[in-house]
């Protein structure tokens, strides 16, 4: 009677705990289906990530986040070079010091790539190059020397090979280095004050061939230098602005011209150790105008495209008239080159 009642018993174990194991089973598939279900609910698109900001087309489009007071940049060439630059369209005032508006910071040759779900911002060194047809040879010279990468970006949002980043610390930075302009010249120790620091809509702008991200930057310091003390409002507080422009590069017909030393033409130089064994390793070439005759047989012909220069629209009468009429003088040399309306 105990034996049969054991191996009853024995059997209604196993059968509960199957049904436990059983239950365990469908439960874990079920919440494991659910939670992957809710991972891909909440990957989010830039389209759902940017719904209700005001959107900018253009170069790269970006987004403005009134409630956050950011800015979101959407990023769709990768691994394409353009121009990144940075710029002073508002300074301090003081020449000694150096920081003046409409100041041109450092031009460089970047290039995106995305890696997982980092964006990076990324300088090569053409300071180094082989310029050759063998792509091991110049392999082995972009390996021997660092690159740089300038920025790393976390993608927020991704759609159809779209990556949006925020760019707003990117943007709200020293990127001009300011603060070293000032310890430099011997103005103080300032620093930047992110609380006073925002971005500057009306400057804000994007076109097809370029994008334009504005900021107002604030620095502090406890004991600010002479210099600034004449020109800034409240010595221990300045505020200027800053720009990062993103710009396509041009086409690759540019014809480079050798420098000559006996020039006044200021030259761009790189090394190039694909260089023939008795030619120099260090190639200079003249820093020129892009300028071509539209009939290059004609002893003197309009250009292609001619050189337009932009006068300041803030400078008053009788100057800025002064300022057309000196350059228009450059049209006599250009004449003599062969050029009609070049400049």
């Amino acid at each position: 009677m105990f034996s049969g009642n054991k191996s009853l018993f024995s059997i209604k174990l196993m059968l509960v705990l199957c049904a436990s194991s059983l239950a365990i089973v469908t439960t874990s598939g079920t919440a494991s289906g659910s939670i992957q279900q809710a991972q891909n609910e909440n990957e989010e698109t830039i389209s759902g990530k940017t719904a209700g900001m005001e959107k900018f087309e253009g170069y790269f489009n970006f987004y403005w986040d009134e409630s956050e007071g950011k800015i979101w940049l959407e990023i769709d060439r990768w691994d394409s070079e353009f121009l990144y630059v940075n710029s002073m369209p508002a300074g301090l005032g003081s020449n000694d010091i150096g920081l003046d508006r409409g100041q041109l910071g450092d031009s460089r040759v970047v290039r995106f790539q995305r890696v997982g779900p980092k964006v990076l911002l990324i300088q090569p060194n053409y300071s180094f190059r082989a310029e050759s047809d063998n792509p091991d040879e110049k392999k082995s010279v972009e390996d021997a020397f660092a690159k740089s990468i300038l920025w790393g970006f976390q993608v927020a949002a991704e759609e159809d090979a779209r990556a949006l980043v925020d760019a707003s610390e990117f943007c709200l930075r020293d990127a001009h280095n300011v603060t070293g302009s000032l310890k430099r010249t011997d103005q103080g120790d300032y620093s930047l004050d992110q609380t006073r620091s925002a971005f500057h809509l009306p400057s804000t702008k994007n076109f097809p061939k370029n994008t334009e991200l504005e900021v107002l930057m604030t620095y502090t310091a406890k004991s600010p230098g002479s210099r600034v003390r004449r020109v800034a409002p409240s010595p221990d507080t300045i505020t200027v602005r800053q720009r990062h422009s993103f710009i396509e590069l041009p086409d690759d017909n540019y014809k480079p011209r050798a420098a000559d030393p006996r020039v006044s033409f200021s030259a761009v130089s790189y090394m190039d150790f694909a260089s023939p064994v008795g030619e120099p390793l260090i190639k200079r070439f003249v820093r020129r105008h892009r300028l071509q005759k539209k009939n290059p047989e004609l002893p003197i012909s309009e250009p292609v495209e001619p050189i337009i220069y932009y006068v300041d629209r803030g400078a008053p009468e009788p100057i800025r008239a002064a300022l057309v009429d000196g350059a228009r003088w450059w049209n006599e040399a250009f004449e003599a080159a062969g050029y009609k309306d070049a400049f």
